[in-house]
């Protein structure tokens, strides 16, 4: 059997808010091989972007291993480390913040390529621009390599942020609500750059969204990992998870998303939470930390037990005592 590319065995991230230790991410563990893709999908501070930070090398885990390629990132020298950082990029949420407004495209696109010495001459520093460029999508690439960050859409700014990922040759990207901030009009097109890239490159992908109807579009070859408060509390295959979701935060989810078909949409039955209000990681709850808003709120056992994720013979794991009770044959023995 390959071994992943990247696996990630039981990440915690603190931090200190009001001389007050929180865990942003706690207890996280998951794994990608080669051309995957994971999207995670979460409430706003559920920890999902944190996670693709502590991926791409820019925060480190408190406690936990990270493996890159089979190695402990903890101890790598610093050439392995330096490959590390290289082999792992970060596609920013902001098209409009994360560019230098000072600098051409090209210049944008062609210092990593100097400085990391990927290329010799300036015409064949000028030739991997252009060529990077047309990866994107950016055609004719003549048009754009002249112009300045404020010259372009939105669009077309976050897939120049897309091709910077792309200028030192990485395995892995970390696409950080990569759509969030472009017109919905051309969130599809984006995310077919993105997948054919994918393909093209045999990229890995880890795509943090709050939009569960993107994930679901994006990972449906991939899985889906849902995150909620630091933890994640189900990890499948994106079809199973959509037509099986077992966690009932997952359920609550998927029942927001509206259907095209307005017939389906009038038909389909929202749940309803207990409570609407998102606990503050301040003051999380005992046990089981959705157990506040949970529709399926159990009582005792879920006050005071914190669920593992627990891995099931269809390939799915579940954070769950419910559905551990109810699947207790299929739970796949550690």
């Amino acid at each position: 059997m390959t071994s992943p590319l990247l696996e990630l065995n039981h990440v915690s991230r603190t931090f200190m808010v009001k001389k007050q230790q929180i865990k942003a991410v706690d207890d996280v563990s998951f794994s990608l091989g080669t051309g995957e893709v994971l999207c995670l999908v979460g409430e706003s501070g559920c920890g999902k972007t944190t996670t693709g930070k502590i991926i791409a090398g820019l925060l480190s885990p408190s406690s936990g291993k990270i493996f890159f390629k089979g190695n402990d990132i903890s101890t790598l020298s610093k050439d392995q480390h330096n490959a590390y950082r290289l082999g792992v990029q970060m596609i920013h949420q902001d098209p409009y913040a994360s560019l230098n407004p000072t600098q051409t495209i090209f210049e944008i696109l062609a210092t990593p390529l100097r400085y990391h010495k990927l290329v010799k001459t300036d015409k064949e520093c000028r030739d991997r621009v252009l060529s990077l460029l047309e990866l994107v999508d950016l055609t004719p690439p003549d048009d754009f390599v002249e112009k300045y960050p404020h010259q372009l859409s939105g669009g077309q700014r976050q897939r120049v942020s897309i091709a910077r990922s792309l200028t030192v040759n990485p395995s892995f990207l970390v696409a950080d609500e990569a759509v969030s901030m472009v017109d919905v009009s051309i969130r599809i097109s984006l995310l077919r750059t993105l997948s054919h890239l994918k393909d093209e490159l045999g990229l890995s992908v880890l795509f943090i969204t709050h939009d569960l109807a993107l994930a679901k579009y994006f990972a449906w070859d991939g899985r889906i990992g849902v995150m909620y408060l630091g933890r994640m509390v189900e990890l499948s295959p994106a079809p199973f998870l959509v037509d099986h979701p077992q966690h009932p935060y997952t359920q609550v989810l998927l029942s927001a998303i509206p259907e095209a078909d307005p017939d389906i949409t009038r038909k389909k039955q929202s749940l309803q939470l207990r409570s609407m209000d998102v606990p503050s990681l301040l003051r999380l709850p005992s046990g089981c930390s959705f157990h506040p808003r949970c529709p399926r709120f159990a009582g005792q056992l879920c006050q005071e037990q914190i669920p593992s994720l627990t891995s099931f013979y269809d390939g799915s794991a579940v954070a769950c005592h419910l559905v551990m009770d109810d699947r207790k044959k299929d739970v796949i023995k550690a």
